[in-house]
């Protein structure tokens, strides 16, 4: 071995290298390190994540996903919420991440340093995580908001540092989301800082996940996030069973920088570890792709401020750039197979949508609605422009032309749900809450409203155990 081989050894093999510094941060922060924002904010995901899976057991092929389940047995570890079903927690967590996919209606948006984002679906992972290993662990409420706020931040300082692009090809909801989810298990379980590395190393070698699954529009787009929560899971109890893996995961030769990335920048990870933590900082107010939001954010706008009727318009155009109509939302939409992930990646279904009914919701990405002649008949008049100019992103302007020879035009540069830019109110994510739980018809209203006060009071909690109850009034113990 050549002295500068040893040394770049002896480098690698150091604690300083990032995924170990990453590892000693998770293992070594506790929950006084946290201020109130960061905490409430946690909050607000988990109760937006439980609608979202009360909502999301009714999505088409998740029946089978839980059938799978059940006949793969094991221990009774965890709750696959809403039915009810204890199984171990690494599959628990799987189809409690699949549920919450389904509608495309999770928080999203990887924070970064001046409110800067980056293209992920981060809560999908880690709460789904969160909850399965915390029941498997009898976990405290403060313990759960530790890891949560942990995995979520890691996975965003991830997301940024990969320099993501979300038509690159790779589906990162099974990338960063698998790294992130794992550092949420291994706190929850206990690991020291060097278990805690091993996991992140053991995780690396599971990571997966395409955008081919949303352009063909399968049910396989929701499979990714949930794979990516099995296999935290998976990890952190191999590492802690004392399976070792890769020196740095993370930004080592052959780690996840270096595997997936094409242009990355490490430092993003560590720059400011401790002092600010990131997470998805989207709520959704529509049950569709976010690059579907701005045209529908202006014409719920429309339709609200002009009190219209679609048999008034004429022709509808709505004015995107040229990369966002040659992705997956600016395809034609057409009814596959799968009605739910046509609707929800559609610009021209979701834009119809909210001129008839002011919102898209699960209820709408039904085939029923599909059907709907009023639907149709929007939808012919809908034409997609590539106007706008290439370095925009999330901007629309919509141009309904009326049967009276009138035109109406507004434009959208920041769409609802930002909670920095343009938020939801605490009111108006909670309507989503009990929306979802109502359209899934398994958790009642006062269940829904008691868990909305468990949570609040999450860090108070000696066990997650009557909160896991109200989400599964069938549970057998």
């Amino acid at each position: 071995m050549t002295a500068q081989t040893a040394e770049a050894a002896g480098l690698e093999n150091s604690v300083e290298n990032i995924t170990g510094t990453v590892a000693r941060h998770v293992a070594d922060t506790g929950f006084e390190a946290f201020d109130a924002g960061t905490v409430d904010r946690a909050k607000i995901r988990i109760i937006d994540s439980l609608g979202n899976i009360a909502a999301g057991h009714r999505a088409q092929g998740n029946d089978a996903v839980l059938d799978l389940a059940r006949r793969w047995g094991g221990a009774p570890e965890s709750s696959v919420l809403v039915h009810g079903v204890r199984v171990p927690a690494h599959n628990a967590a799987m189809v409690n991440a699949v549920m919450m996919r389904s509608y495309d209606f999770e928080p999203i948006g990887a924070e970064y340093e001046d409110h800067t984002q980056s293209a992920a679906h981060i809560s999908g992972t880690t709460v789904p995580v969160a909850l399965a290993v915390a029941e498997q662990q009898r976990s405290s409420g403060r313990d759960l908001l530790t890891a949560l706020i942990l995995g979520d931040d890691l996975t965003s300082r991830l997301a940024a540092a990969s320099g993501f692009d979300v038509y690159s090809g790779q589906d990162n909801t099974g990338t960063v989301n698998g790294l992130g989810g794992t550092a949420v298990a291994a706190k929850l379980m206990g690991l020291d800082a060097d278990q805690i590395r091993n996991a992140l190393g053991i995780a690396v070698n599971q990571l997966s996940g395409t955008v081919a699954n949303i352009f063909d529009q399968t049910l396989a787009f929701k499979l990714p996030i949930a794979f990516a929560a099995r296999n935290s899971i998976m990890s952190a109890e191999l590492a802690q069973a004392g399976f070792t893996g890769p020196v740095d995961a993370i930004a080592g030769r052959h780690g996840f920088l270096d595997m997936y990335c094409s242009s990355p920048v490490p430092e993003k990870v560590t720059r400011g570890l401790g002092q600010a933590f990131y997470a998805d900082c989207v709520i959704k107010p529509w049950a569709s792709c976010r690059a579907s939001h701005p045209s529908l954010d202006a014409c719920v706008r429309l339709a609200t401020e002009n009190r219209l009727n679609e048999d008034q318009i004429e022709e509808i155009l709505i004015h995107v750039t040229p990369r966002t109509l040659q992705g997956f939302v600016g395809q034609p939409f057409v009814i596959g197979e799968c009605p739910e992930v046509s609707g929800a990646f559609s610009i021209r279904f979701t834009a119809a949508t909210a001129l008839m009914y002011r919102t898209v919701r699960p209820e709408h990405l039904t085939l029923e609605h599909m059907q709907d002649p009023r639907l149709q008949r929007l939808l012919e008049k809908i034409r997609l422009v590539d106007s706008l100019p290439p370095a925009e992103s999330l901007t629309a302007e919509v141009e309904l032309r009326l049967r009276d020879g009138s035109v109406l035009r507004t434009r959208t540069d920041v769409p609802k749900g930002d909670i920095h830019a343009s938020p939801m109110s605490e009111a108006e994510i909670l309507d989503k809450y009990y929306a979802n739980a109502a359209f899934g018809g398994r958790t009642s209203r006062r269940n829904a409203e008691e868990a909305v006060r468990l949570i609040q009071r999450l860090e108070e909690l000696d066990s997650l155990a009557p909160l896991i109850k109200l989400f599964t009034p069938d549970l057998q113990h």
